[in-house]
C-alpha cells in the first residue's frame, strides 16, 4: 500500500515536472523571439536616424537652392 502511494506521488512529479519542462521550452522560445525583434527594432531605429539626418540636409538644400532661385529672379527683374 505504502510503495503504490510512494509510486503514485512518483509518477505525479514526472508528470510535473514534464508539464514544466515543455512550458520552459516555450518561454525560451519566445525569449529568442524577443531578443530578435528587440535587435531589428534597435536596427530600424538606427535607420530613421539616418533617414531623419537624410531628410533635413535634403531640406537645407532645397531651402538654399530657393534662395538662389529668388536671387536670380530678383536681378533678372
Amino acid at each position: 500500500m505504502i510503495v503504490g502511494v510512494i509510486v503514485g506521488a512518483v509518477l505525479l512529479l514526472l508528470a510535473a515536472l514534464l508539464s514544466l519542462g515543455g512550458r520552459l521550452r516555450g518561454l525560451q522560445r519566445a525569449a529568442v523571439r524577443l531578443q530578435r525583434r528587440q535587435q531589428e527594432a534597435a536596427r530600424l531605429q538606427e535607420r530613421a536616424l539616418t533617414l531623419q539626418r537624410t531628410a533635413a540636409d535634403v531640406e537645407q538644400q532645397v531651402a538654399q537652392l530657393q534662395e538662389r532661385a529668388s536671387a536670380i529672379k530678383a536681378v533678372r527683374g
